[in-house]
């Protein structure tokens, strides 16, 4: 599979990999790897790929596994709150003899 535009740009490129998978409890190590990530063109497009791709480990666009599990859970529940927005809004429609 070859290589996304974006991580060309990345300001992890010449780093180190492993300094993005730092140990869950190792603050300083993760606050390491989000620094680099701080200053990166393309931390938007990092963060879009990790959370589209269910990357489970390291820090992808600034952000540990968790913080990325976070914003998928509030994804999924905007979602699904907008699809039933969406379905109660045409059974009212249905009811006024739509």
């Amino acid at each position: 599979m070859p290589m996304p535009d974006w991580m060309r740009r990345a300001a992890c490129r010449a780093a180190d990999p492993e300094l993005f998978y730092p140990n869950a409890g190792d603050a300083v190590a993760i606050a390491a790897a989000k620094d680099i990530c701080a200053g990166c063109p393309v931390v938007a497009e990092c963060l879009e790929y990790a959370i589209a791709n269910n990357e489970q480990y390291g820090v992808w666009g600034a952000l540990t596994p968790e913080e990325r599990r976070a914003i998928a859970r509030r994804d999924m529940r905007r979602r699904r709150s907008e699809a039933i927005w969406r379905a109660t809004r045409n059974r009212g429609n249905a009811y006024r003899g739509s």
